[in-house]
């Protein structure tokens, strides 16, 4: 039995771990980092702490099995990351050597460098999000209903649209995003942007 949840402080943990565990286009990306935190500080938690009106938790017997999680707007949010949350991050995890090619430095590199809006996107589809689920709560619905408690939330913020990225490899997650409508709005070579009106 699945069941939705707004997201609360106790959350907290869960987010990094399905980050993680969901880092390699899906896959389990926990033996590919030495620092397990690292996605989570840049793909999760910070939405969570910005807007956590905008953050889900999929839950089951076992606990909790996946996200949905957005900024209504992400020039705003990447504003929020620069001046609040990256900061710290950065005197913590310092620049990599440029020799170093390992996931985790590619991360570290993209800490330094931010979250960057697009121009272009931006005002079609001024919010983007991030979906994740467990193995064990994949192909069962569940997607569908954490986007569709998403596009409420934000319909309710009267936010025009939303977009977010996925990996090339990410086969599952480009036919999902297709089945419910997103559209693909631009192409880039790790992959492409898909977008929704709402």
């Amino acid at each position: 039995m699945f069941k939705i949840c707004t997201y609360q402080t106790q959350h907290w943990r869960d987010l990094y771990k399905i980050c993680l565990e969901t880092g390699d286009s899906g896959a389990d990306a926990t033996a590919l980092y030495q620092y397990p935190d690292l996605l989570g500080h840049f793909y999760a938690v910070p939405y969570a702490l910005f807007e956590p009106e905008l953050t889900f938790v999929l839950e089951d017997e076992d606990g909790a099995c996946g996200y949905i999680l957005a900024t209504a707007n992400s020039q705003t949010f990447a504003q929020r990351m620069e001046n609040q949350w990256l900061p710290p991050l950065r005197v913590e995890y310092p620049l990599p050597d440029p020799q170093d090619l390992s996931r985790d430095a590619s991360m570290i590199r993209t800490i330094h460098k931010g979250y960057q809006a697009d121009p272009e996107i931006s005002p079609l589809y001024p919010a983007h999000l991030h979906i994740d689920l467990l193995f064990r709560a994949q192909k069962k619905g569940q997607g569908k209903l954490l986007m569709q408690t998403l596009f409420a939330a934000l319909r309710e913020k009267s936010v025009s649209g939303v977009h977010l990225g996925v990996g090339s490899r990410n086969e599952n997650g480009i036919a999902f995003y297709q089945h419910i409508g997103f559209t693909q709005i631009q192409t880039h070579p790790w992959g492409m942007v898909f977008g929704l009106l709402l």
